[in-house]
């Protein structure tokens, strides 16, 4: 069975390309063969730190999005992986419908996943709210609480939105935050977490020892999240 893993949220600064970076890393620290697709035009995340692994496509491009299920086709044993970028939502949904994606891929034997990657701010409940009246029941949905601001997401419990989530069978995992520096210089490097954990040599805007076992407690724990749901 193909599986292909939509990585979105919709609202910008919410996380979106770092679970993409956390999911690819996952997937190479357990050998998991994958095809990386990237829809950011201007600044990619696979692209610059997954270089190997990911290719560019153009999310208003019908025939670009297509590239998306035909690798899925075409090698059936790597899972596929799209970063998708904010205000993107608006073109997929209608790839999706136009091309009656859902039936293809039940057609095709394919597992289609979103990743709803969320802040604890209203924004990301509305947007949560509006994915669920589209394609409630239809993707097998993650919802990824992403504590990058705050780790308390009263506006998602009060709002009735995880209830109503969980009801279409979703799973919530939660990915705690970094600390800010270290962070930082990993995406100065422009490396993987891996290349930044195992450096050829010494850096001067490296991680120190204690920031390289935060990285790795961090990772561990993000890693165990990304477990329970049986990527």
């Amino acid at each position: 069975m193909g599986k292909i893993h939509f990585i979105g949220g919709e609202k910008g600064g919410v996380g979106k390309s770092l679970v993409s970076r956390l999911v690819a890393q996952y997937l190479i620290d357990h050998e998991r063969p994958f095809v990386g697709f990237d829809t950011d035009k201007s600044h990619g995340s696979l692209l610059r730190f997954y270089t190997g692994f990911a290719s560019p496509v153009i999310v208003d491009s019908y025939e670009s999005l297509d590239r998306v299920v035909e690798a899925s086709v075409e090698n059936p044993e790597s899972l596929v992986l799209v970063d998708l970028a904010a205000q993107t939502h608006q073109f997929l949904a209608k790839w999706i419908e136009d091309s009656d994606l859902f039936g293809l891929s039940e057609a095709l034997g394919t597992e289609l996943v979103y990743w709803h990657v969320m802040d604890s701010g209203q924004d990301s409940v509305d947007l949560l709210r509006n994915l669920l009246n589209q394609f409630g029941g239809k993707f097998k949905l993650v919802v990824v609480l992403n504590e990058i601001r705050s780790d308390k997401f009263n506006l998602l419990a009060n709002s009735g939105e995880r209830a109503r989530a969980e009801g279409f069978g979703a799973q919530f995992i939660s990915i705690g935050r970094l600390q800010e520096s270290a962070m930082q210089k990993i995406d100065g490097q422009g490396t993987s977490f891996w290349a930044a954990l195992n450096p050829v040599e010494k850096s001067a805007n490296g991680l120190g020892l204690l920031e390289r076992q935060r990285v790795k407690c961090w990772l561990k724990k993000a890693y165990d999240e990304i477990e329970r749901i049986a990527v």
